[in-house]
């Protein structure tokens, strides 16, 4: 059966903008190659054209309104001189879905390379297509309002290139950041110089909250996150019909320099509004939705809604497969409500910040009605199930949407997945434990494996029974025993491979593009290893420039190996310089800092600013003696009990 039975802060997207392939997939030759679909899954993915109504092309249609023209290369380069985008490796998306694509993700791969500058309507274009989020150009009396600047800044330059290709140029006066996802503010410096945002010449405007949470989300879970977006966006997959083919939202993330330049307007409570440049806008706020921090614009010269991301061609995530925090369903449903109810009966077009418009009144109520009807429903029948007793994999299992509102094209598992957000709901509510005892405390992964293939007869017992089972096409359950195979033996060639293969055909038959990816890159590492190289690395220069003193702190408490600490104690005074400063002390294995005092009896004093001091505490050199008063000894002695994390660290193997 079809895996994802209807089927994700893109912070962690940010990251792989700069990854820019270390990986080298120029060494493609020596990895082990991708497989054929077996017989059950070419039957799988051919049933799934009797299930969803392929004969409904008004997507299509959509897609291409507008279009005024796109890259002629169909490429990018980085500032570097790497490549930052290439719509040429997806040229193989023609034609039908082949056997090992499931039909409906064949179609929104394909339905995401209408790519280039479309006009919405008059004075409101969009860049669609050359990274993974959309550029908003709002053409004003004298200028240019940008909503959203992609990720990263080349990305960005590129678009405003390709829009000065066909219409005037004139100078961009404003940037709105819709959300506080990077592939919505990454891109900035390509199209506004900070300068200018610094002395308000040209305006900055966010919602509130922006800034903090555009970098803790990136900082603090930041290389977990970055390693665990390379499985959710299958960043070292080759583009081809047995690898990565699309990201649900958009292709992918450009590659490049990411950036962000600080807000000089917030946009504080729904109503505000905004005349910039003959433009205006008035907000509604979404915190909590599909970012921590977001909000929606209407327009009301134009009768056009920008949803941000709080509507799309697709369900999005409540649970993010990369991690993160779970985000809130009812907020959401409601913010989607609120907006029909402020504007529905006055809007002829709505936008979003990826994918493509939706036109006509009546189209834009039934469409943001259809995605609030389908996060209600999940919510309610998710925690229906809960209470009945049911667990949380149970639940993901059993909650199906009703066809009538999904098998609609924008309620499909392209991002986010029935399965997973249910599973999320339920974590949001009542966290990881099912309250079966058995489940309390259960053996760590490697030990627990052990037990388990010694009760089931050895490794070779199991791979035999594995292998009958992959033969009647029970690819969940071969993936879960040849699982255990491999955590208690990694180098279980015949398990790896086993399991590569049981993952391999769910990546095929899924229809959420991000599971693929994870299927496909879980393939990929059991049959390679981990790749050897750089890893993502979450931490920007301008997302550090960004961090509060107590941010930084934060940080450097995660980063403290308690078991190294243990018996150890410091005092540390910090003057910024500035009027401000934070006492420090190392107790416990545990660092507290408290902001406004000065400790008595310090070990040392730092006397450094702000980026200083996160200059020295994200590079790990060592505190110059000019800086530092006191015990210069006792500071190495702190900073050196902060761990380096491992940015390449094992997921399918122990």
């Amino acid at each position: 059966m079809i895996v994802s039975p209807h089927r994700l802060t893109l912070t962690a997207l940010a990251a792989l903008s700069v990854l820019a392939a270390p990986f080298a997939l120029a060494q493609q030759a020596a990895f082990a190659p991708a497989k054929d679909a077996t017989a059950i899954t070419r039957q799988d993915n051919l049933a799934t054209y009797q299930q969803l109504p392929f004969a409904d092309k008004s997507d299509f249609e959509d897609a291409q309104r507008g279009f005024m023209g796109t890259l002629a290369s169909g490429t990018f380069q980085t500032d570097a001189g790497g490549t930052s985008w290439d719509l040429n490796k997806y040229a193989f998306l023609k034609g039908d879905a082949p056997d090992t694509v499931n039909p409906s993700l064949w179609r929104i791969a394909q339905l995401n390379m209408f790519t280039g500058l479309f006009k919405v309507t008059d004075r409101v274009y969009q860049v669609r297509g050359l990274d993974l989020a959309n550029m908003t150009i709002i053409e004003g009396d004298t200028g240019l309002i940008l909503i959203d600047v992609l990720t990263t800044r080349e990305a960005a330059r590129a678009a405003l290139d390709l829009y000065f290709q066909h219409r005037p140029k004139k100078p961009v006066v404003a940037v709105i950041y819709t959300h506080s996802h990077a592939d919505h503010y990454g891109g900035v410096k390509g199209v506004i110089d900070e300068a200018d945002a610094k002395s308000g010449k040209v305006k900055v405007v966010a919602p509130a909250g922006f800034l903090q949470e555009a970098v803790a989300e990136n900082i603090y879970a930041g290389n977990a996150m970055g390693r665990r977006s390379l499985y959710q966006y299958g960043a070292m997959l080759p583009a081809s019909a047995r690898g990565q083919i699309d990201a649900g939202l958009g292709k992918t993330t450009s590659r490049g320099n990411l950036g962000l330049i600080a807000p000089n307007d917030t946009v504080e409570k729904t109503g505000d509004t905004r005349v910039i440049d003959g433009i205006q806008f008035e907000f509604q706020m979404a915190p909590g939705t599909e970012a921590p921090s977001e909000m929606l614009i209407y327009m009301p010269q134009f009768k056009l809604l920008d949803t941000a991301e709080d509507t799309t061609h697709t369900m999005h995530n409540l649970y993010t497969l990369r991690g993160a925090q779970v985000r809130d369903t009812v907020q959401w449903w409601k913010t989607i409500n609120e907006a029909i109810l402020r504007y529905g009966d006055r809007t002829d077009v709505v936008i979003a910040q990826h994918h493509w418009p939706t036109w006509g009144q009546q189209k834009v109520v039934n469409y943001m009605a259809d995605q609030r009807d389908m996060l209600k429903y999940l919510h309610d029948q998710t925690l229906r199930l809960a209470n009945a007793g049911y667990t949380m994999t149970e639940i993901g299992d059993q909650v199906q949407l009703p066809d009538s509102i999904g098998k609609k094209w924008y309620n499909r598992g392209y991002y986010g997945s029935v399965n997973h957000n249910a599973k999320g709901i339920y974590q949001r509510y009542l966290g990881w434990y099912d309250s079966n005892p058995a489940n309390l405390h259960p053996l760590p992964p490697e030990d627990e494996s052990k037990h388990f293939v010694e009760f089931m007869g050895g490794a070779d017992a199991v791979i035999a029974k594995a292998t009958q089972s992959f033969d009647k096409g029970d690819y969940r359950w071969v993936a879960t025993v040849m699982n255990k195979v491999v955590f208690a033996d990694p180098s279980n060639k015949a398990a790896r491979d086993l399991e590569a293969d049981a993952l391999e055909q769910l990546g095929y038959q899924t229809e959420n593009p991000t599971w693929r990816n994870e299927y496909l890159m879980g393939a990929f590492e059991l049959r390679n290893g981990v790749p050897k190289g750089k890893g993502i690395n979450m931490a920007s220069p301008d997302s550090i420039a960004a961090m509060s003193p107590d941010m930084l702190l934060d940080y450097m408490g995660i980063r403290l190996n308690g078991p190294k600490a243990d018996g150890k104690h410091a005092v540390i005074n910090w003057n910024l310089g500035d009027g401000r400063k934070y006492g420090i002390e190392l107790r416990n294995s545990t660092l507290i800092y408290t902001e406004g005092v000065t400790l008595a009896n310090p070990d040392a004093t730092l006397n450094m600013s702000k980026n200083e001091f996160a200059r020295l505490l994200m590079s790990g050199t060592q505190a110059a003696s000019d800086k530092v008063s006191g015990n210069i000894q006792k500071v190495s002695e702190l900073f050196g009990l902060l761990d380096t994390f491992d940015s390449m660290f094992n997921i399918v193997t122990p």
